[in-house]
């Protein structure tokens, strides 16, 4: 089935026109933010409004057919942050310099790490921005 264009721009205004993982900001990033299926098709996810969300590609790409992962500091497998429904400054927070997300809960800590959220281009990026004074976001 085929998302339809005023379903993506639907999502693309419910996500703020930012990814719902790392929230970057589409007018900072190199390319289209993507709409995302939170439970994946493969694994039985639908093309339903409720099952959708923006991500940027590096988020995307990594979160791939994940709908939970092992949380670092526990080693126990947890759900991944679903952005439709939790809100962000619980599961997460910026580090001192802006550059880096840390997860302060399992599901935050899981999926910082399955997205790999911190990974070094993403990190020099955010670096550029926090000199830019356009970073860390306000959430």
């Amino acid at each position: 089935m085929t998302i339809s264009r005023a379903l993506r721009e639907r999502v693309r205004q419910q996500a703020g026109d930012r990814c719902g993982y790392c929230l970057s900001a589409q007018r900072y990033v190199f390319g289209s933010l993507e709409v995302e299926h939170l439970i994946p098709r493969a694994l039985g996810g639908t093309d339903e409004e409720i099952n959708l969300w923006l991500a940027c590609r590096f988020c995307n790409n990594y979160k791939g057919a994940k709908i939970a992962f092992l949380d670092p500091m526990t080693g126990e497998e947890v759900a991944l942050f679903n952005p439709r429904e939790m809100e962000w400054k619980t599961h997460f927070m910026w580090s001192a310099d802006g550059t880096q997300i840390i997860g302060v809960t399992a599901c935050g800590r899981a999926t910082v790490a399955a997205l790999q959220m911190n990974n070094s281009i993403a990190v020099l990026v955010r670096q550029q921005w926090v000199a830019a004074g356009w970073h860390p976001p306000d959430e």
